[in-house]
Protein backbone atom coordinates (compact mmCIF):
# COMPACT_ATOMS: atom_id res chain seq x y z
CA UNK A 1 0.00 0.00 0.00
CA UNK A 2 1.37 3.41 -1.02
CA UNK A 3 1.58 6.16 1.63
CA UNK A 4 -0.63 8.94 0.28
CA UNK A 5 -0.67 11.11 3.41
CA UNK A 6 1.50 13.79 1.81
CA UNK A 7 -0.31 13.80 -1.56
CA UNK A 8 -2.21 16.92 -2.56
CA UNK A 9 -6.00 17.04 -2.39
CA UNK A 10 -6.12 17.17 -6.18
CA UNK A 11 -4.15 13.94 -6.59
CA UNK A 12 -6.18 12.23 -3.88
CA UNK A 13 -9.45 13.32 -5.50
CA UNK A 14 -8.31 12.09 -8.93
CA UNK A 15 -7.25 8.73 -7.52
CA UNK A 16 -10.48 8.48 -5.52
CA UNK A 17 -12.51 9.21 -8.67
CA UNK A 18 -10.73 6.25 -10.25
CA UNK A 19 -11.91 4.02 -7.37
CA UNK A 20 -8.86 4.22 -5.06
CA UNK A 21 -10.41 3.69 -1.62
CA UNK A 22 -7.06 4.34 0.10
CA UNK A 23 -6.89 7.81 -1.45
CA UNK A 24 -10.47 8.51 -0.41
CA UNK A 25 -9.67 7.39 3.14
CA UNK A 26 -6.83 9.92 3.28
CA UNK A 27 -9.18 12.66 2.05
CA UNK A 28 -11.74 11.70 4.67
CA UNK A 29 -9.17 11.68 7.49
CA UNK A 30 -7.79 15.01 6.30
CA UNK A 31 -11.10 16.85 6.00
CA UNK A 32 -13.58 15.07 8.28
CA UNK A 33 -12.78 17.10 11.43
CA UNK A 34 -13.35 20.37 9.56
CA UNK A 35 -16.50 19.05 7.84
CA UNK A 36 -17.90 17.80 11.15
CA UNK A 37 -17.24 21.14 12.88
CA UNK A 38 -18.81 22.95 9.93
CA UNK A 39 -21.91 20.70 10.02
CA UNK A 40 -22.21 21.02 13.79
CA UNK A 41 -22.12 24.79 13.54
CA UNK A 42 -24.88 24.68 10.94
CA UNK A 43 -27.09 22.12 12.65
CA UNK A 44 -26.32 22.88 16.29
CA UNK A 45 -26.29 19.14 16.96
CA UNK A 46 -23.39 16.70 17.12
CA UNK A 47 -25.64 13.81 16.08
CA UNK A 48 -27.05 15.71 13.09
CA UNK A 49 -23.55 16.85 12.16
CA UNK A 50 -22.25 13.26 12.19
CA UNK A 51 -25.18 12.11 10.06
CA UNK A 52 -24.80 15.01 7.61
CA UNK A 53 -21.07 14.36 7.18
CA UNK A 54 -21.61 10.61 6.74
CA UNK A 55 -24.31 11.20 4.11
CA UNK A 56 -22.12 13.79 2.40
CA UNK A 57 -19.13 11.45 2.21
CA UNK A 58 -21.25 8.66 0.76
CA UNK A 59 -22.63 11.09 -1.79
CA UNK A 60 -19.14 12.46 -2.54
CA UNK A 61 -17.75 8.98 -3.17
CA UNK A 62 -20.47 8.38 -5.76
CA UNK A 63 -20.07 11.82 -7.37
CA UNK A 64 -16.26 12.07 -7.42
CA UNK A 65 -15.93 11.18 -11.11
CA UNK A 66 -18.01 14.30 -11.91
CA UNK A 67 -15.80 16.68 -9.86
CA UNK A 68 -14.60 19.34 -12.32
CA UNK A 69 -11.60 20.69 -10.38
CA UNK A 70 -10.03 18.04 -8.12
CA UNK A 71 -7.84 20.66 -6.42
CA UNK A 72 -10.99 22.22 -4.93
CA UNK A 73 -12.20 19.02 -3.32
CA UNK A 74 -12.43 20.63 0.15
CA UNK A 75 -14.86 23.36 -0.97
CA UNK A 76 -16.77 20.75 -2.99
CA UNK A 77 -17.09 18.52 0.09
CA UNK A 78 -18.13 21.55 2.14
CA UNK A 79 -20.90 22.29 -0.36
CA UNK A 80 -22.20 18.73 -0.10
CA UNK A 81 -22.08 18.86 3.72
CA UNK A 82 -23.90 22.20 3.59
CA UNK A 83 -26.72 20.65 1.55
CA UNK A 84 -26.96 17.60 3.81
CA UNK A 85 -26.93 19.76 6.96
CA UNK A 86 -29.58 22.02 5.45
CA UNK A 87 -31.72 18.98 4.69
CA UNK A 88 -31.41 17.88 8.32
CA UNK A 89 -32.38 21.34 9.58
CA UNK A 90 -35.39 21.44 7.27
CA UNK A 91 -36.58 18.02 8.35
CA UNK A 92 -36.86 19.14 11.95
CA UNK A 93 -39.95 20.56 13.52
CA UNK A 94 -39.46 24.21 14.42
CA UNK A 95 -37.62 24.07 17.73
CA UNK A 96 -35.74 26.19 20.16
CA UNK A 97 -35.48 29.91 19.62
CA UNK A 98 -37.39 29.95 16.34
CA UNK A 99 -40.23 27.90 17.80
CA UNK A 100 -40.37 30.19 20.84
CA UNK A 101 -40.49 33.22 18.58
CA UNK A 102 -43.28 31.76 16.47
CA UNK A 103 -45.29 30.73 19.54
CA UNK A 104 -44.81 34.13 21.18
CA UNK A 105 -45.93 35.82 18.00
CA UNK A 106 -48.96 33.59 17.35
CA UNK A 107 -49.83 31.94 20.68
CA UNK A 108 -49.52 28.30 21.68
CA UNK A 109 -52.85 26.73 20.69
CA UNK A 110 -53.28 24.10 17.96
CA UNK A 111 -54.31 26.69 15.37
CA UNK A 112 -51.30 28.85 16.17
CA UNK A 113 -48.96 25.86 16.00
CA UNK A 114 -50.43 24.91 12.62
CA UNK A 115 -49.77 28.44 11.36
CA UNK A 116 -46.19 28.31 12.64
CA UNK A 117 -45.65 24.93 10.97
CA UNK A 118 -47.11 26.19 7.69
CA UNK A 119 -44.85 29.21 7.89
CA UNK A 120 -41.77 27.02 8.30
CA UNK A 121 -42.88 24.81 5.42
CA UNK A 122 -43.27 27.91 3.24
CA UNK A 123 -39.75 29.04 4.17
CA UNK A 124 -38.43 25.57 3.34
CA UNK A 125 -40.06 25.74 -0.11
CA UNK A 126 -38.57 29.18 -0.73
CA UNK A 127 -35.12 27.96 0.28
CA UNK A 128 -35.49 24.87 -1.92
CA UNK A 129 -36.15 27.11 -4.93
CA UNK A 130 -33.11 29.33 -4.39
CA UNK A 131 -30.08 28.70 -6.61
CA UNK A 132 -27.55 26.50 -4.79
CA UNK A 133 -25.01 29.28 -4.15
CA UNK A 134 -27.62 31.65 -2.76
CA UNK A 135 -29.07 28.93 -0.53
CA UNK A 136 -25.63 28.03 0.82
CA UNK A 137 -24.81 31.66 1.60
CA UNK A 138 -28.21 32.21 3.24
CA UNK A 139 -27.97 29.08 5.42
CA UNK A 140 -24.39 29.82 6.47
CA UNK A 141 -25.25 33.41 7.39
CA UNK A 142 -28.77 33.10 8.81
CA UNK A 143 -28.58 29.63 10.37
CA UNK A 144 -24.87 29.21 10.98
CA UNK A 145 -24.10 32.80 11.96
CA UNK A 146 -20.97 32.92 9.80
CA UNK A 147 -19.36 36.22 8.79
CA UNK A 148 -19.05 37.20 5.13
CA UNK A 149 -15.33 36.41 5.27
CA UNK A 150 -15.96 32.95 6.75
CA UNK A 151 -18.58 32.18 4.11
CA UNK A 152 -16.26 33.34 1.34
CA UNK A 153 -13.49 31.09 2.65
CA UNK A 154 -15.72 28.05 3.11
CA UNK A 155 -17.32 28.32 -0.32
CA UNK A 156 -14.17 29.48 -2.09
CA UNK A 157 -15.81 32.74 -3.25
CA UNK A 158 -14.92 36.42 -2.96
CA UNK A 159 -16.58 38.43 -0.19
CA UNK A 160 -18.22 40.58 -2.87
CA UNK A 161 -19.75 37.49 -4.47
CA UNK A 162 -21.00 36.29 -1.07
CA UNK A 163 -22.61 39.68 -0.39
CA UNK A 164 -24.32 39.63 -3.79
CA UNK A 165 -25.63 36.08 -3.42
CA UNK A 166 -26.81 36.76 0.10
CA UNK A 167 -28.55 40.00 -0.93
CA UNK A 168 -30.39 38.21 -3.76
CA UNK A 169 -31.32 35.32 -1.45
CA UNK A 170 -32.65 37.69 1.21
CA UNK A 171 -34.60 39.64 -1.39
CA UNK A 172 -36.25 36.45 -2.64
CA UNK A 173 -37.01 35.20 0.88
CA UNK A 174 -38.58 38.53 1.89
CA UNK A 175 -40.63 38.74 -1.32
CA UNK A 176 -41.86 35.14 -1.17
CA UNK A 177 -42.60 35.22 2.56
CA UNK A 178 -44.50 38.52 2.34
CA UNK A 179 -47.84 36.68 2.67
CA UNK A 180 -46.75 35.51 6.14
CA UNK A 181 -46.14 39.03 7.48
Amino acid sequence: MIDLSSASDGILAERSADGDTNAFSVLVRRHAPYLRAFAQRLTGSAADADDAVQEALISAWKQLPALQDPSKVRSWLTSIVSRKATDRIRSRRPTGELDDELVAEHGSGPEQRAIATSRMEALTRVLDELPEGQRQCWVLKEVGGYSYDEIAERLDLSVTTVRGKLARARQTVVREMEVWR
